[in-house]
């Protein structure tokens, strides 16, 4: 793939086996360095580390913020000792312009702590979704193979943006921290009693809420799973909704997805319980130790050991005291729910593409030079038409599919490979092979925005020879029926268009790329006799006349009768060659073949 254009489109050879999602250019975000997979908890921290620099400052903010708030009780109790009860005026005065200050204070570090904690959220979200996309466009068939399509949208829609929760709600949690170590010395300084009962209390009360929030774990985790099924049962029903209903079959779906969405609904149910359990807790364990700080508080009042204002001030630490363990209440929480996602997002991004670039690699061969599956025999010489036929067709698939390189994984020393000329296609740059050989499957793909964009991403060909593509490939009828033409707005996956006409509109775009070698799966399985016909006429016209090669799967007697050259396959096997005419004269079974397939 061309790395100019590989943050935002996805060539013919990605976009037939993969799952069809492009890339955003536009994320604000770079990626810098390898994510670190080893578990939910450092992928996190490599998150945190691509962005320290607002973390820290949202940190500090958050102090700020939470500082302030609880030097205020102070402020006050003071006031009411130093210039209410001891009438001096100056000190009111002074004490409520230092009231009025923290409240300044406060409200712009409450701003500024918020902002700082969103950028966080949504650094990491989209550094996580980009992460995702990119794993999409490079593995191909071995993404859908390892996860369901709803798994990974479920992924890139919902987990990376829970996980994102966990920074924001870090600002907030280090200011809790800061707070409590605040009003732990404020305290102090008052009565080392109550001093030790803060210093201790208040992690008591936040270990106690453990016990709500572990159960809470496990109970995310099945919803996530849940809403994952059903999702892939979604995706699976609307992806074949056109089918389903023509065959009356869509009430089976309808039915799986009313089990699997009532499943999603009860294990939500369970969480739902576990949330009340973790805010009643809350409640129940902040409101204890507020009733018995004030108690301890009061009594130090009646013994004379402290005065009304730091009473007052003792009380409002009382209130403020709840904040810290509600903080970490809710960052346990989110960090679960963060867990549970950021294991599901290493996930995918743990299954590993089934090609990747050679650690030895040799130089692509020149122009012209023969392809060869040593596996199943099949040689396909330089500028020629050649049709593949099997009385299995995914034989013939699986063998092209080889000449393409989307596999690199049956091999070994001594395993048969595919020669490009005298190389190991193994060994060749991905990037000479996918602008040279180009692999056009069966089911065609199309994205959403102009239609001339998904003829021709990159822009290379005026609308003549857009044109030109579209007749060669009997798609220009087609056009005639568009409003915009070439500028129509194509729907998501083409959805306005039928089977036969994206069919065609995916031929043309092949026709396009003017790839060296052309490799197309069952290209016309989904027109009428006559436009298969006209498509066949044209192919040579097309593509021989320049001297480029293409391979055809194909049983189709329309199309085979143009080629030059036909190979028939037996269990995975050459076991004849030649002319359509002359393999319908010598070979029976490739005759069968045929004639089952009119």
């Amino acid at each position: 793939m061309d790395d100019r254009h590989s943050d935002w489109f996805v060539p013919i050879t990605s976009v037939h086996r993969g799952l069809g999602l492009s890339l955003v250019r536009s994320f604000p975000y770079p990626l810098a360095g390898s994510p670190d997979l080893r578990s939910p908890a450092r992928y996190l921290l490599w998150l945190a580390a691509r962005q320290k620099a607002t973390l820290a400052a949202g940190i500090a903010l958050g102090s700020v913020w939470m500082a302030s708030q609880a030097v205020m009780p102070f402020v006050l109790g003071r006031a009411i000792d130093d210039g209410v009860i001891g009438q001096d005026g100056r000190a009111l005065l002074g004490w409520t312009l230092a009231l009025l200050g923290l409240m300044v204070v406060q409200a712009a570090s409450d701003t500024a702590t918020h902002r700082a904690g969103v950028s966080s959220w949504m650094q990491a979200a989209f550094r996580s979704v980009r992460l995702v996309g990119h794993k999409i466009s490079r593995t191909g068939d071995a993404l859908p193979t390892a996860l369901s399509t709803g798994e990974v949208v479920s992924t890139a829609a919902s987990d990376a943006f829970r996980l994102g929760e966990v920074y924001e709600v870090l600002t907030r949690l280090a200011g809790a921290a800061a707070a409590w170590v605040v009003v732990t010395v404020l305290i102090w300084r008052t009565s080392p009693v109550l001093g030790v009962v803060v210093l201790l209390g208040v992690p008591v009360c936040c270990a106690l809420l453990l016990f709500v929030v572990r159960p809470m774990q496990a109970r995310q985790r099945e919803q996530r799973e849940a809403a994952g099924r059903m999702t892939a049962v979604g995706a699976d029903t609307v992806a074949g909704l056109r089918v389903l209903r023509g065959i009356g079959g869509e009430h089976i779906f309808v039915d799986r997805y009313r089990v699997k969405s009532a499943a999603t609904r009860d294990s939500g149910i369970r969480v739902a319980r576990s949330l009340a359990d973790l805010e009643a807790s809350q409640v129940f364990i902040a409101g204890t130790f507020s009733v018995v700080f004030t108690w301890v508080g009061a009594s130090l009042v009646l013994d004379g050991d402290i005065a009304p204002g730091e009473l007052v001030a003792l009380y409002g630490f009382s209130i403020f005291l709840v904040t810290p363990i509600r903080a970490a209440a809710d960052s346990v929480a989110r960090f679960i729910r963060a867990h549970v996602g950021a294991r599901k997002i290493i996930a995918v991004l743990s299954v590993d593409a089934n090609v990747s670039e050679s650690t030895t690699p040799v130089p692509a061969p020149r122009a012209g030079s023969v392809l060869v599956d040593e596996r199943s025999g099949i040689v396909v010489g330089p500028g020629l038409l050649t049709a593949v036929v099997s009385r299995e067709p995914a034989e013939s698939t699986e063998a092209l599919t080889r000449l393409g390189r989307f596999d690199d994984r049956p091999g070994g020393p001594g395993a048969p490979i595919v020669r490009w000329g005298s190389a190991d296609l193994r060994r060749v740059p991905l990037a000479d092979i996918r602008r040279r050989i180009v692999v056009s499957e069966a089911a065609p793909q199309l994205f959403s925005g102009p239609l001339r964009r998904q003829l021709d991403p990159h822009g290379r060909h005026d609308d003549a020879a857009v044109l030109a593509a579209l007749e060669a490939a009997s798609a220009l009828d087609i056009l005639d029926g568009l409003d915009g033409g070439l500028a129509h707005e194509v729907t998501e996956r083409g959805r306005g268009f039928s089977g036969g006409q994206r069919q065609r509109l995916v031929l043309a775009r092949a026709y396009l790329t003017e790839a060296e070698t052309l490799v197309l799966v069952e290209p016309t399985s989904a027109v009428d006799a006559h436009t298969e016909q006209r498509i066949a006429s044209r192919l040579a016209g097309v593509r021989a006349r320049d001297g480029l090669t293409t391979v055809i799967v194909t049983a189709s007697p329309l199309m085979l009768r143009t080629m030059d050259r036909v190979v028939f396959l037996e269990d995975g096997r050459v076991s004849a060659q030649g002319s359509h005419r002359d393999l319908m004269a010598d070979s029976a079974a490739y005759r069968d073949v045929v004639i089952r397939s009119e």
